[in-house]
């Protein structure tokens, strides 16, 4: 008997294609990771003063934003969105009145081991000139908060180093399993160049000798002066690089450097292979001169890599506090070597990080610790002389104040409902003397450093001119309890929360 063929329709026969690239895409969408949105729209800058030498992490929700000081105290910004850090408070996380290491601060950078942030920056000696004091110490942190408190662990430096131990720039990088402390010195008279020792833990070497792993040879490594300095480790792919900058700071010309560990010892010369042409420098088009110093972070839902950076807006820039801290996203080359492209020109849109979630802040109120009631201008009152006290917190603008950084590590609080500044009345030093309202005099009278005093974002503001800080008035939890200078107790009438608000 013949066999009997039933023939399809060709509608038949596309319905059932249809089905099954149905099926195929359902099958691909649940193998693929979904990625998250962009993060929240951001320009640079990120901390337009005392922006040079950034170091950024995310941790636990939140952005940590670093620099350098060039004095003997060292300040820190927090914020759960990238683009928050233009506008979050700085923090002062460290001073050091100890006479060998308290100017100069430099290029500070914070790494987790086991817990515990170790924050690494170099230093200099109070009362000489800049800069061969210039000498690496590290801090730890009391636990896990980002912002410490820190104790000094000691410093790092090595016998071979001059002039006389000299050492910046330090970062930690790991490999095989070990710590090792890279950063830029001269190693018995050689030129500024990056160096290498290895460490029996995060706060001390196994050595006190360092190696040269890098000297500045190529042109492009000379421009002003034959430098190598600001190494930062970068892992990828089970690769290892080292960024770093070449060339004087002062030049337009100062730019990023790229070596590759591909040998076996990190502590040999001979492990490290240098790209023979820059990863990184000046675009004139967009206005960007000097990039260099730069740091690595990656987005909250770890798909992106970031770089940060420092760079001038003009050729004429230089080494100094003019240098603003910048960020933009980078990718990776086929060879699997990472592609930073050109900088950004500042006030550029850009989406933010992807994985962020919050709202950025753009103001800040101030909760006392032992109250639980905010920093007030009585009445919302718009007038010269209107009383600052604390009262139950109600989301008025009048308890929202922008904390607007003076380039000097100090900053002015300005009320949001009436634009009037935090001032000391009659810029007594006295305790007692009131805080009131005042227009913006710029004077030292007007500003106040924000001292990180206990985990929980709780700091204590302290007069610029007095040295006292803000108090509420017998440690009362009434509505309308006066707010006034004090000498500082170490009592929780005397800290403040800060909790980011829009």
């Amino acid at each position: 008997m013949p066999r009997m063929y039933h023939r399809r329709s060709p509608l038949a026969c596309v319905s059932a294609l249809l089905v099954a690239l149905i099926a195929l895409v359902a099958l691909v969408t649940a193998t693929q990771p979904v990625s998250a949105a962009d993060g929240r729209p951001y320009t640079n800058p990120l901390k337009s003063a005392k922006g040079a030498d950034p170091w950024l992490e995310y941790y636990d929700g939140d952005y940590y934003l670093i620099t350098t000081t060039f004095t003997g105290v060292l300040g820190m910004r927090k914020s759960p969105t990238l683009a928050g850090l233009a506008t979050a408070p700085t923090v002062q996380v460290w001073s050091d009145t100890t006479a060998t290491r308290n100017t100069n601060i430099w290029a500070p950078e914070i790494h987790r081991f086991d817990g515990r942030w170790y924050l690494y920056y170099s230093a200099g000696q109070g009362g000489t000139a800049c800069c061969d004091s210039q000498r690496t110490h590290v801090l730890e942190s009391a636990g896990a908060d980002p912002l410490g408190p820190y104790t000094y662990k000691g410093s790092l430096t090595g016998s071979d180093l001059t002039p006389g131990g000299w050492l910046i720039d330090a970062s930690v990088l790991q490999a095989n399993g070990k710590l090792f402390l890279v950063g830029s010195g001269s190693v018995n008279g050689s030129r500024q160049s990056l160096v290498i020792a290895p460490m029996s833990n995060p706060y001390t070497l196994s050595s006190n000798t360092f190696t040269v792993i890098s000297s500045p040879t190529l042109s492009w490594e000379t421009s002003g002066a034959p430098v190598n300095e600001g190494p930062e480790p970068l892992y990828h792919g089970g690769r290892t690089f080292l960024t770093f900058s070449a060339s004087y700071c002062q030049t337009a010309d100062y730019k990023l450097g790229l070596l590759e560990l591909t040998g076996p010892d990190p502590l040999s010369p001979t492990s490290w292979t240098k790209k023979q042409t820059p990863v990184f420098q000046r675009n004139d088009t967009a206005g960007v001169y000097g990039p260099g110093h730069n740091g690595f972070f990656t987005s909250p839902d770890g798909t992106e890599n970031w770089i940060v950076y420092h760079a001038d807006s003009s050729a004429s820039g230089g080494c100094g506090n003019g240098r603003t801290t910048r960020a933009q996203k980078f990718t990776w080359n086929a060879d699997g070597t990472p592609d930073f492209g050109a900088p950004v020109a500042l006030g550029t849109a850009l989406p933010g990080p992807s994985g962020e979630t919050a709202t950025t802040p753009t103001s800040y109120t101030l909760v006392n610790r032992n109250s639980g009631k905010c920093l007030d201008v009585s009445g919302g009152s718009t007038a010269d002389g209107a009383n600052i006290l604390q009262w139950t917190c109600n989301g008025g603008a009048d308890q929202k104040w922008r904390i607007e950084d003076r380039g000097d590590d100090t900053s002015r609080l300005v009320n949001v409902a009436t634009g009037g500044v935090m001032d000391t009345a009659d810029c007594s030093t006295a305790d007692g003397a009131d805080l009131r309202q005042w227009p913006w005099l710029n004077n030292a009278c007007q500003r106040f450093r924000l001292v990180f005093t206990a985990s929980g974002d709780y700091v204590r503001l302290v007069g610029e001119n007095s040295a006292k800080v803000a108090d509420v008035a017998n440690c009362a939890t009434a509505d309308g309890a006066d707010v006034r200078q004090w000498t500082w107790l170490n009592n929780t009438c005397q800290q403040w929360r800060l909790v980011p608000t829009t």
